[in-house]
């Protein structure tokens, strides 16, 4: 599919594609420390919820890899602390702490199978791999998974980023997409710009184009007219996370664009892979919304647009509440109203 990569393990280090440079420079950055890192995930070198997960994965295995401790006890304190640091770096993403998570209890089963710190730095780092590649294997389930929902000659709109960049590999709303066309549909993508990081122009509009997918870019406020215009056919986004009750969190805009769906009797599809439904928060009221610093919103291309002492706000996150989405695309299948059953069925 691509000549590219989102994240990888390479001779000791990981190695992401630098977000920050798209579309006019493919740049990969080595990072060989976990402070490196986190910085990479705060500063969205690297973006998007499964992304994210999959990075921090390989950011423990460089903590253990890096540690120049030599009992087992001693790494499980490097790599606890490199957990600390990396679970700072973006709170909405529930893929973050799942990552973690996971990288964590692998960790304590081989401290009880008594692994020395050798092994368990090769063991650490093969698992980090492992869920690297189960990434790109879930998305394109979960691309089969919403081809039923996309008939042919559909244009679809969407918001942010949510492919190949955004994940291990693939995507998970460029997923559906991706599988469609692979499916024989004739299928073409509205990518809304994004504001204020520009992640439809810059990253979905160099996926797609590098796919040869038929792409336009609009502006945010151009959505709603389009629409009217009956030039969109239906809304499909992604997720940073879903909660039990189906509520969701993703990129801000995605819930004035539900909004707008549903005034124009469009469906709104939401693509996720498992790892983001988090049944331990209840509705959307719990997720905790990121805010991020001033410069984004106040520059555009390092260029002031706001007065100087002017305030700005910027969550970096919505909510869509659950009675707007229309369904939730998973690896395991299609989930719908009510939400708080279906969920919770697909991961049980």
């Amino acid at each position: 599919m691509t000549d590219w990569f989102t994240v990888r393990w390479e001779d000791g280090a990981v190695v992401l594609l630098d977000q920050r440079k798209l579309p006019t420079e493919e740049t990969y950055l080595r990072l060989t420390d976990v402070e490196s890192l986190a910085r990479a995930i705060e500063d969205l070198v690297v973006r998007g919820a499964p992304a994210i997960g999959c990075t921090a994965a390989l950011g423990i295995a460089l903590a253990a890899d890096r540690s120049p401790a030599e009992t087992p006890a001693a790494l499980a304190a490097d790599v606890e602390s490199a957990r600390e640091r990396l679970a700072r770096t973006r709170p909405t993403a529930v893929n973050l702490f799942w990552a973690l998570e996971r990288m964590g209890r692998h960790l304590d089963k081989g401290l009880a199978n008594g692994s020395s710190a050798p092994q368990l730095r090769a063991d650490l780092l093969q698992e980090a791999r492992t869920l690297v590649e189960e990434d790109v294997g879930i998305c394109r389930s979960l691309g089969l998974a919403g081809v039923s929902l996309v008939p042919d000659g559909s244009r679809i709109l969407t918001h942010c980023n949510a492919g190949a960049l955004a994940t291990g590999g693939y995507g998970t709303a460029l997923g559906v997409v991706r599988a469609a066309v692979e499916a024989g549909r004739q299928v073409s993508v509205l990518a809304d710009e994004t504001r204020p990081f520009l992640q439809g122009a810059r990253l979905t509009a160099w996926e797609l184009a590098k796919d040869g997918i038929p792409v336009s870019v609009i502006t945010d406020n151009m959505a709603a007219h389009l629409m009217h215009q009956g030039e969109a056919d239906l809304v499909i986004v992604g997720a940073d996370r879903v909660a039990a009750n189906g509520d969701v969190a993703n990129k801000i805009g995605t819930y004035g664009l539900a909004l707008l769906a549903r005034a124009h009797d469009l469906p709104f599809y939401v693509a996720a892979p498992c790892s983001t439904i988090d049944l331990r928060t209840a509705t959307g009221a719990d997720i905790p919304i990121e805010e991020r610093g001033r410069a984004e919103v106040a520059e555009f291309g390092a260029r002031p647009v706001v007065p100087e002492g002017v305030p700005v706000r910027h969550p970096a996150f919505d909510i869509t509440p659950a009675s707007l989405v229309t369904a939730i695309v998973t690896e395991k299948g299609i989930a719908r109203a009510p939400y708080g059953d279906s969920l919770a069925a697909l991961l049980h």
